[in-house]
Formats: structure tokens, sequence, C-alpha cells
């Protein structure tokens, strides 16, 4: 029940009380406040005198105003218990304040689907304290959102609206994760067309629909079963370097993560060489390469390597670690 449905109502019963007390005063021959006297009387059913002889056809009038006003004034309490029991109060503040959010969102992740693939998405940003908000339109995977204290849009993330509503305007990623790959293909092909510089990553079931999905405006394809399939296989050849690999991902079983830190315009880091900058002695990390012009990468880094704005180390070490590194390279921490 919203503010236009209860100004409804309160509408129907204003207008029921004033037809009714007309017609008493047509029929009764009485005043308009005798009239209206008998209008609340008989709606309330309270039982008090009547102001005038009653005729028959006042008689008549009055068992159809009583029967009409306990049905319309049942339902309309019904309403109002329903939707206090529910906490529909609670829920509609508690939605209002999240959309509130939603709005102010800036430089965040929009995710699209929260199934399978996208519920884990919701988690690994989770705990990695990344601002982003889900569209999903099934209520049960909703529901799961709301236990996670996720923010959400709850409509179908292939709608434009929905897209703009998570704020894709001001975003800096996207990662679509629906069942299907038509899907998948029009969030990217949308959401570039929106947004010409959001960084997106879609989903892929099928092989044929990767080169539809960079068609559209991809940045990365991700498809779950080529990446399970491969890690079946190191985990069988290579099973320790996988388990290693694992873990430097999931922080909740080794206190070290591996990041990707841009050199920013104020860095003291550029134009000095990597061994005269002493990242290891300062932030106490691993450089592990650095990527260079979006394509270029150099692995395992000389220490005479020559550091550039917007160069992107690829680093291994705690989050403590991370974040000095961070401040070296002229960001802001979070």
């Amino acid at each position: 029940m919203n503010k236009k449905k209860i100004l409804l109502w309160l509408g129907i019963i204003l207008l029921m009380i004033t037809s009714t007390s007309i017609g008493y005063m047509l029929i009764l021959d009485v005043s308009y406040i005798d009239a209206l006297y008998m209008t609340i009387i008989t709606i309330s059913t309270v039982g008090y005198k009547e102001v005038a002889d009653m005729n028959t056809l006042g008689k008549i009038y009055s068992i159809v105003v009583i029967l009409v006003s306990i049905s319309l004034v049942g339902y309309i309490l019904s309403s109002v218990f329903n939707f206090l029991s529910e906490g529909n109060i609670n829920e509609s503040w508690r939605k209002k304040k999240m959309i509130k959010e939603i709005e102010k969102m800036k430089q965040h992740i929009i995710i699209c689907g929260a199934g399978e693939s996208g519920i884990h998405v919701v988690k690994e940003l989770t705990k990695k304290n990344a601002q982003f908000v889900v569209i999903e339109k099934d209520p049960e995977v909703v529901e799961i959102l709301k236990e996670l204290n996720v923010k959400y849009i709850m409509e179908d993330a292939t709608f434009e609206d929905a897209l703009l509503k998570a704020g894709l305007l001001s975003a800096k990623g996207l990662i679509t994760t629906l069942s299907k790959d038509a899907d998948n293909v029009f969030v990217v092909l949308t959401a570039r067309v929106l947004n010409p510089e959001l960084h997106i990553i879609a989903r892929c079931h099928e092989e044929q629909s990767r080169k539809k999905l960079i068609r559209a405006g991809a940045d990365y394809i991700v498809s779950p079963d080529e990446i399970g399939g491969k890690k079946m296989a190191n985990l069988m050849l290579n099973p320790n370097i996988q388990f290693f690999v694992d873990n430097i991902i999931d922080t909740k079983n080794v206190s070290i993560d591996m990041e990707e830190v841009e050199i920013r315009d104020a860095s003291e880091l550029i134009g000095n060489r990597l061994r005269n900058t002493k990242i290891s002695e300062k932030a106490g990390l691993i450089v592990l390469a650095i990527r260079r012009n979006n394509d270029e990468f150099i692995f395992n880094p000389k220490a005479d390597e020559e550091l550039q704005i917007h160069d992107h180390l690829i680093v291994v070490g705690s989050k403590e670690q991370i974040q000095k590194l961070t401040l070296m390279a002229g960001k802001d921490v979070q």
C-alpha cells in the first residue's frame, strides 16, 4: 500500500460520507448537520437515536449504507493491518534509504544478475569492501541479497531504465552474469552505448556467443566452464601450485592478496627505476609484473626497469602493504 493508494481510499471514504449525507437530507428532509450525524451513526453502527422519523425508504437506504460501509471499511482495515503486520513500513523506509544511497554512488560496480555465478561475484566484492549495486529480478535471490546487506535494484537488468537506476552513467564497471547469453549481449550493448568509458566483464555460456559479446562492447569474456576445466586440470597436474594461487585470492586462509595498483600523476615513483623506489623495503611486498599501455605486460620486471605514469603494478602482499604502495602510487586510500 503506497501513499497514492492511501489517499485514494481516504477520498472514497470522504465521498461516501458526503453522498450518504446528501441522501439523508433528501429522504428525511433534515439539515446537513443532522444528515451528517445520521451518516456517521449508520456507518459506525453505534445505534444512537435517529434525528427524524424513519420512513420505509429511509430504512432501506440505511440498510444499503450499512452493508456497503461495513464491506468498504472492513477491506480498508484489513489492508492496513496486513501492511503493518508484514513489516512493510520498515521495509519501505529501508528501500527508500537504499535508493538514495545508490543515487549518490560514484565509480562503483554494477552486477547484473546474482544467480550461480553472480552471487560469488557479490561475495568476493563484499570481501574486498568494493562499492557495488546488484540488479536482480528474482524475489528469492533478492531475499539472499537482503541477508547479505547488499544494495540492489529489483528489476530486469536488460531494461535500460534499470541500468540507469543502478547509476550506470557514474559507474566505473559492469559485470553481467545473466543465465542467457542473449541477455548478456543486450546488457553489454546497452551499457556500452550509454557509458563508452565503462569497464565491462561478461559471462559467456556458449563459445559462439564470445564474438557477439566482444562486438557488443565487452572488455573481457569469462566462461565458467572453461575456467572450471582449467582449474581441475591444474589441480590434477600441479595441486600445490593451484592451492597456493587459490589462497592468494581467498584471504580467509592466507593473509596475502594479489592487487593491481596504478601509478598516478602525483606519484613519487614516476621516472624512478624499480630498485630506487625501494617498494619491497618500504611496503614489504612483491612486484610480479607491470602492465603498461593496457596491453603490454612485463613479467618479473628487472630492478633497472623505469616506472612510468599510469603503469599498473601487479603485486602480492598483505592488505596493509598494498595500502602503503597505493599511497606511494599517488592514490588516496579509501
